[in-house]
């Protein structure tokens, strides 16, 4: 058989940032390549993306994953073995079709979408080159590293709903290169810190590493990460600016919101009105979902309002699928992706999500999970897809920095070793 061919696949049981076990694939190639990779996990999630298959009962709080295990053992396994596996395309359309389903509920999308990067991690160790020197192929243009969106306190479902929106987070909008995005970012987490630990309200780390938060408003949160920017010496909307995730799926429904944090219930108007207000008097640059996936017309109406200011990001709207990204941008409902490759369950579709998202003119976020491992493969997408934006949780926890330091060492194999970023338009704040 030739060196390029599938000799084995073999899944196993390995566990993700919060104790729950998820599947690990390993791929073996005939001459002796092999790729692995993990699939990560949401906790908050979109209707339409692909669905993990777990085992339910008793065991480990029904979260394991014996099924999606051998899904990957037997089905995957026979039907891939003997194939190319640089035709990763043709490969994830074997996937698609033994699955059978719209959204991977038979085999699981933690199986396909770990099957799928590993196949892609074999490859580029066949071809004896690294994961985003493979996907990028012979593209013209620079190499650049993606600018760094960092969460620096968590909330909504990521910490137990302590605040209503999920994610706090700084984008270093003045820094030059990947490398001192996430100096500055440092800088702006240690001073929150020492502001958080000052009040008395340091009580730990959220899912994603951000600081668990003790506010009393949503909005003291953003005072507070105002403070803490300047606190490190910079000038919050020039260096370092924010970025939301609202999340608003999570609070709302049917056109109502209740922001328990608040003591507040409110209509599509009323929110777009309070993060319209909030935009004008703190330096955001960026809202993800911040209408619920059920009210298009509140989107629409946000996106509107918000013009080019803003990053408006869909995520549980868009799910990483090409048809409701190119539906999103003929109804205007957001101006920017959110690409996480488990949403869709192979590197094929949430490519062409990339792609769709790009021949728009939107913006392009890579992003991680909640639940994530030492997996490093999102950050070689970026990196091989050219994504602007790269999103992988907060400053702090292995499971975050091991990402952050893997785009650290990508940079040190280009001429410039601090990591150049994207040019200034490939960002939709002005």
């Amino acid at each position: 058989m030739a060196k390029y061919t599938i000799k084995n696949l073999h899944a196993r049981r390995v566990w993700d940032s919060r104790g729950r076990p998820t599947v690990e694939v390993e791929v073996e190639l005939d001459g002796g390549a092999k790729g692995i990779a993990i699939a990560p996990a949401g906790a908050s999630r979109g209707r339409f993306e692909a669905i993990d298959l777990r085992d339910g009962g008793k065991r480990f709080g029904g979260w394991d994953v014996t099924n999606a295990i051998s899904a990957v053992d037997v089905e995957i396994s026979e039907m891939l073995q003997g194939q190319d596996v640089r035709d990763q395309e043709r490969l994830d359309k074997f996937l698609i079709e033994l699955d059978g389903t719209p959204n991977k509920k038979r085999l699981g999308g933690n199986a396909t979408v770990a099957t799928s990067m590993a196949l892609a991690h074999a490859a580029a160790a066949y071809e004896g080159v690294p994961l985003w020197q493979y996907l990028r192929g012979n593209a013209d243009g620079d190499v650049t590293l993606p600018l760094p969106e960092i969460q620096i306190f968590g909330g909504g479902a990521h910490a137990s709903r302590r605040v209503d929106v999920q994610d706090f987070m700084v984008i270093a909008t003045g820094a030059s290169s990947f490398r001192e995005a996430l100096d500055w970012t440092a800088e702006v987490y240690l001073s929150a810190g020492r502001i958080m630990a000052d009040a008395g309200k340091l009580s730990g780390v959220a899912d994603e590493g951000g600081y668990w938060p003790d506010f009393d408003t949503n909005e003291e949160a953003l005072e507070t990460l105002v403070r803490a920017i300047e606190g490190a010496g910079f000038t919050p909307g020039n260096e370092v600016s924010i970025s939301l995730d609202i999340a608003a799926s999570e609070f709302g429904e049917d056109g109502k919101y209740t922001l328990a944090k608040d003591d507040k219930t409110m209509g599509s108007e009323e929110l777009c009105a309070m993060l319209i207000d909030w935009m004008e008097r703190y330096p955001i640059v960026s809202i993800e979902d911040p209408l619920g996936e059920d009210d298009p017309d509140g989107l629409m109406k946000f996106t509107w309002a918000v013009g080019d200011k803003a990053q408006v990001v869909g995520d549980d709207v868009l799910v990483t699928n090409a048809d409701r990204v190119r539906a999103a941008a003929k109804d205007k409902l957001c101006n920017s992706l959110l690409c996480k490759p488990n949403q869709a369950g192979t590197l094929t579709e949430a490519k062409a999500a990339f792609d769709a998202a790009a021949k728009a003119g939107m913006g392009r976020i890579v992003s991680a999970r909640s639940g994530e491992t030492e997996d490093c493969t999102i950050v070689h997408l970026a990196v091989g897809w050219g994504a602007p934006q790269l999103k992988v949780g907060s400053f702090t926890r292995s499971e975050r920095m091991v990402k952050w330091n893997e785009g650290i060492r990508i940079a040190d194999t280009l001429a410039d070793k601090d990591g150049p970023l994207p040019p200034r338009s490939a960002y939709h704040w002005r």
